[in-house]
C-alpha cells in the first residue's frame, strides 16, 4: 500500500482525501468471477455503468484497472463491502477489504461502501428495462456497481455521514 493511502468505511474521511475539486470516481463490484465497474462525473453527480472484467490473478486485475483509471483521470475507487444482513462482516467481506490493501498501491483513496442491496437494485432497474435475462446476466455486475457508487456519491455530494 502506498504510503498515506486512505482505505475507509467514512465517507467523510474518504472525502476529505479526495481533491477539493472532486473529480471522477471508479465504483468495483468484487464477484468471484468478476469485476463490475461504474464511474460517476467529476462532480459527483451521476454514475453509469462500466464494463465488467473477467476477474483473473490481482496483477492482472490491476493492469485492467489501471487502464481504466488513467483512461478517466480517475481520483479514487469505490468498492462494494458486502456486510451480512445484521451489518457482521464475514468471509466476503474480508475479501473486500484484502483487494482494497492490494489496490491501495497506487495510491488513491478508496473508500469501501456497504452493498447489501446493490444486487437487488441493479436487478430491478435492468427488469425495469425489460432486459431479457441472457442480457441482464452480462450486465449485472457493472450494473451493481452503479448502484454502490451512486450510493457513495450522494452520501458525498449531500453530506449524510
Amino acid at each position: 500500500m502506498a504510503e498515506g493511502t486512505v482505505i475507509t468505511t467514512s465517507a467523510l474521511d474518504y472525502r476529505d482525501a479526495l481533491p477539493e475539486s472532486g473529480g471522477a470516481l471508479l465504483g468495483l463490484d468484487l464477484g468471484t468471477q468478476t469485476i463490475g465497474t461504474a464511474f460517476c462525473d467529476p462532480g459527483w453527480r451521476f454514475a453509469s455503468p462500466g464494463k465488467t472484467l473477467k476477474r483473473g490473478k490481482f496483477g492482472a486485475d490491476r493492469e485492467l484497472l489501471l487502464e481504466l483509471i488513467r483512461e478517466r483521470s480517475i481520483k479514487g475507487i469505490v468498492i462494494g463491502l458486502p456486510l451480512n444482513m445484521d451489518g457482521s462482516e464475514g468471509p466476503r467481506a474480508q475479501s473486500s477489504r484484502a483487494y482494497a490493501r492490494n489496490l491501495g498501491a497506487l495510491g488513491l483513496p478508496i473508500l469501501l461502501w456497504d452493498e447489501r442491496w446493490s444486487t437487488t437494485g441493479a436487478e430491478r432497474g435492468l427488469l425495469e428495462q425489460d432486459m431479457s435475462r441472457a442480457k441482464r446476466a452480462t450486465r449485472i455486475d457493472s450494473a451493481a456497481a452503479a448502484v454502490i457508487l451512486q450510493g457513495a456519491i450522494d452520501a458525498l455530494a449531500g453530506g449524510m455521514f
